[in-house]
């Protein structure tokens, strides 16, 4: 690239877009203006030289008619005038037939040719009296050339004139140009200029409750700035919603974690008297401080656990579901020993496996089955059961209340019943984006006769597709 293409390419970048838009219109505008008036010129100057050729050739043929008979010489010479006709004379092909007065028009090498037929007749300019003339030379019988010349002072004047006003004309469309130019970067980046406004007016504020003002229209005509700003609105309202629920989830956590943690701290206050307590009082103490510290991690892993969007693909594989959940249910039959846990398989689903990660489809389960767990009454039993669509929990506790339905997979949301009982309200919700993660979609319904039923369905697709059959392994 050369020193003064990289001069220009530095330029650019550090013009404002508005600027180098509001030059490429003008330019572009100006351009095409100066063109026009340019061709206008030349088709002016063309036409009027053509008229005056077309005026030189009806002389020639008059000329001709009236004067077959004439010899070598002047044959007319009013031309030393502008409204005169033309001078006309007629020139041999020899130079020694010259008549003795001399030529009023110039005779040179061409003429003579033209008279010996040697050369084609042609138009040319002359000088005549210090006026600008016009000149034909064409063949006049036999070894003669007539030449016919005509003033051409109004057709230069007139050609003059016409530079001028073309001239006029083009600087009045560069200065138009430019207004318009400046007219349309102010008019067609308004939107992005509103655009640029907000999203500095949020990096300042950190506030992303701001929208950019969209013009009114009908729906489906919007030009491709106005849906860029829609989109930028549309970005905007997931960033305030994600920002929401971030803060809400930040104070969530602040609540779920004051109790506990002023518990440790009374708990490790009172341990570090020891001395002054007994030996049962410091055995309390010290189981006391275990399971809150224990309750604290928990809280601390689902926090994390729900902070992650989305499993990485290098760690997915297929994934057991008939053994998974055989697994899960032995696993909560050793930590619920009071419930009893049954599980019903069904064949077709025996030999299926689903693309996952076992550890989060493990917590999955384990989830549901610590929620049916605790809200079982000692002795109650709970139902696991596995088709080749789904996968359901129930329990026969209490049940779930029909205003509390639908906040029940919510984070840190906890029922009046469930109140006094152990746990932080994330189970549930780290349970659901465990299973929209894998494609599955996890339910809460009332059980018939009483009690709370969560549904696991499986990727719909026809064929299964995201199954994998595991019969031959």
């Amino acid at each position: 690239m050369s020193a003064r293409r990289r001069l220009g390419a530095r330029w650019r970048r550090h013009r404002p877009l508005r600027t180098r838009l509001a030059l490429a219109a003008s330019a572009a505008v100006a351009l095409v203006a100066v063109g026009i008036c340019t061709a206008a010129f030349f088709v002016i100057r063309y036409e009027l030289n053509h008229q005056l050729d077309l005026n030189l050739t009806q002389s020639a043929t008059l000329v001709t008619q009236q004067n077959r008979d004439e010899g070598p010489g002047m044959v007319a010479g009013e031309c030393r005038f502008l409204s005169a006709p033309a001078c006309a004379q007629i020139v041999p092909a020899a130079p020694a037939q010259d008549p003795a007065e001399p030529y009023l028009l110039p005779v040179v090498v061409p003429v003579r040719e033209v008279a010996a037929g040697e050369r084609a007749p042609y138009f040319s300019n002359v000088t005549l009296f210090g006026h600008p003339a016009r000149m034909l030379t064409t063949t006049f019988g036999r070894g003669e050339a007539l030449q016919v010349a005509l003033r051409a002072d109004t057709v230069e004047k007139g050609v003059r004139q016409a530079a001028w006003l073309l001239a006029g004309a083009g600087a009045a469309g560069v200065l138009l140009a430019g207004l318009l130019g400046y007219w349309v970067s102010r008019t067609g980046l308004a939107p992005v200029a509103r655009l640029t406004a907000t999203a500095e007016h949020i990096a300042a504020t950190r506030d992303p409750r701001h929208r950019i003002e969209l013009p009114a229209g009908p729906p489906g005509r919007e030009d491709e700035v106005t849906r860029l700003a829609g989109s930028f609105n549309t970005m905007l309202g997931e960033l305030e919603q994600s920002v929401t629920a971030q803060r809400r989830l930040v104070a969530d956590a602040s609540h779920e974690l004051r109790t506990p943690l002023t518990a440790l701290r009374t708990n490790a206050e009172l341990l570090a008297r020891a001395d002054r307590l007994s030996e049962a009082q410091r055995a309390r103490a010290s189981a006391a401080l275990t399971r809150q510290l224990r309750e604290v991690t928990g809280l601390v892993n689902d926090l994390i656990e729900l902070a992650r969007d989305e499993e990485p693909q290098p760690l997915l594989e297929t994934v057991r579901i008939a053994a998974l959940a055989e697994h899960s249910v032995e696993m909560a039959r050793a930590h619920w020993p009071e419930v009893a846990f049954t599980l019903y398989i069904d064949d077709a689903a025996a030999g299926l496996g689903l693309p996952g990660v076992p550890s989060r489809l493990s917590r999955l389960l384990t989830n549901l089955l610590d929620n049916a767990a605790k809200f079982s009454p000692a002795g109650s039993a709970v139902d696991v059961a596995l088709s080749t669509r789904e996968l359901t929990v129930r329990d026969h506790g209490p049940g779930i209340a029909p205003e509390d339905l639908p906040y029940v997979f919510d984070r840190f949301y906890r029922a009046e019943t469930a109140r006094a009982l152990p746990g932080s309200g994330l189970g549930l919700a780290m349970a659901r984006q465990i299973a929209r993660a894998h494609g599955a979609e996890l339910t809460a319904e009332e059980g018939a006769g009483g009690g709370a039923v969560f549904r696991l369905t499986f990727p719909s697709n026809a064929g299964r597709a995201d199954f994998v059959s595991l019969a031959g392994d």
